[in-house]
């Protein structure tokens, strides 16, 4: 199958990248297709003819956002809605990666959020990945839009930055009150690549690891199974301030692709996995 991939240059997009190696693949980046300009998205999909389209271009500098919204909105919601327009008209499948912002994150821990329930974004990246979803949904037939939590993988992140910390520092401050599901994105390219082969029905589907934790508690896992002797500390998010108000539950249901037969491992296991390959 031929698939063109933007933001390819993204964490996520090295994942799908090395899950798709056999397909035929055509990974852009801004430098060669700006999907906030519809003309160069119809003209670049009309010349190159891809059957599906995977987006893993995105705004996720979450603080910056909450300053840069035009910015932030030009690629989270325009450059999807062009997208979802160019595949539209040209009879290919759409696949999006949206995230666990664009809910309030203010229900009770034992609350999960189900793909349905009500959207209440509190950051301009929630504002503005929801407005992305919409827009796909509106514009477009045949299209996925899988929503992710907390993810890591080949480049800066959580996990990658609590290993430094831990081994230059006796102890580390991280929050307590803020929980989800760790995403390996080894994993969630594994997930998209198995929905497209079984041709799963489109709609949009919640798609983090297994199981749920909190960052402290996630940070306690990491340095146990790296062997580090780093004390972590439990605060609240009052006490660790942001620019960008962060959901408290970030718990999403993953029983609607589950029933779509598509294998997601726990949160652990691919730890295990990425803590094998990660240089520390």
């Amino acid at each position: 199958m031929k698939i063109l991939i933007t933001g390819a240059n993204g964490m996520l997009a090295k994942a799908v990248r090395n899950e798709m190696k056999k397909e035929e693949l055509i990974c852009t980046d801004v430098n060669e297709l700006d999907i906030t300009n519809l003309e160069a998205v119809r003209e670049f999909v009309k010349t190159n003819k891809p059957q599906y389209i995977i987006n893993c271009a995105a705004y996720t500098a979450v603080d910056k956002a909450e300053e840069q919204v035009e910015l932030a909105r030009k690629i989270n919601a325009i450059g999807p809605k062009n997208l979802a327009i160019t595949a539209n008209e040209n009879d290919c499948t759409l696949i999006h990666i949206s995230t666990d912002y664009v809910f309030g994150g203010d229900k009770p821990i034992n609350y999960v959020y189900n793909e349905d329930d009500e959207k209440a974004p509190n950051s301009v990246y929630g504002i503005t990945k929801l407005e992305g979803e919409q827009n796909i949904i509106s514009s477009c037939f045949k299209y996925y839009i899988f929503r992710t939590a907390w993810l890591y993988g080949d480049g800066n992140n959580f996990v990658r930055t609590m290993l430094k910390l831990g081994k230059e520092k006796e102890s580390v401050n991280v929050v307590c009150d803020q929980h989800g599901s760790p995403t390996y994105s080894v994993d969630l390219a594994g997930i998209i690549h198995e929905a497209i082969k079984k041709e799963i029905p489109y709609g949009v589907y919640h798609t983090t690891n297994q199981g749920f934790t909190s960052w402290d508690e996630f940070t306690k896992l990491i340095f146990k199974k790296a062997g580090i002797n780093c004390k972590v500390n439990s605060v609240t998010s009052e006490e660790f301030p942001s620019t960008a108000k962060r959901p408290l539950n970030s718990q999403l249901s993953k029983e609607k692709i589950l029933n779509c037969k598509i294998n997601i491992p726990t949160y652990e296991d691919a730890l295990d996995r990425y803590l094998s390959v990660e240089k520390y």
